[in-house]
């Protein structure tokens, strides 16, 4: 969207509070329920940062796949699980849980230095001096499969296998 400086940040910001109070409501609603309708959220927030972005077709795909299929297969696979069963081993102090912290907390550290560390400025200039080139070639739907096919092709296989990894645990935890 080729909106107006103030608008366009004041949307950004609305989206960016939306996604960490959705992602917190995911990691802290006790009811998984709640938890899987927190990341539903979550994923439609990131396709209006597509929007934002002008990418109407991620944010297409992002709606379909992720919100329409992955999060709707993860409702269907919370909803088979007993919730009184669920809730009767639920323990807060368990030795797992203060490892998952550490490890969290960790890659929230390299994340917020990586974040501070990199220059944006020069990231923004790059990238539309090359999707101008690059747009004279090709359309937009050929850009994104070129991109994933070779320069994002590891980080799209390994997001793979960790949704396969989390449909995997949401079964066995449905078969329990």
């Amino acid at each position: 969207m080729d909106l107006p400086g103030p608008i366009h940040d004041f949307f950004l910001v609305f989206l960016g509070l939306g996604l960490i109070l959705g992602s917190l409501g995911v990691i802290l609603f006790p009811n998984p329920i709640y938890s899987a309708f927190s990341l539903g959220f979550v994923l439609f927030c990131i396709s209006l940062f597509y929007i934002l972005a002008n990418s109407h077709f991620v944010a297409a795909a992002q709606l379909l796949i992720y919100v329409g299929a992955v999060n709707v297969l993860i409702l269907f696979a919370v909803m088979f699980m007993n919730g009184s069963e669920y809730y009767k081993d639920f323990n807060l102090s368990a030795v797992g849980n203060g490892i998952t912290s550490l490890i969290c907390t960790s890659i929230l550290i390299s994340l917020i230095t990586t974040i501070l560390d990199t220059s944006w400025y020069g990231i923004i200039w790059a990238t539309r001096s090359n999707q101008i080139l690059e747009q004279d070639l090709i359309s937009n739907s050929q850009q994104i499969g070129v991109h994933l096919a070779t320069d994002f092709f590891l980080p799209f296989e390994l997001i793979s296998i960790i949704l396969l990894v989390g449909l995997i645990g949401a079964i066995a935890l449905a078969h329990q």
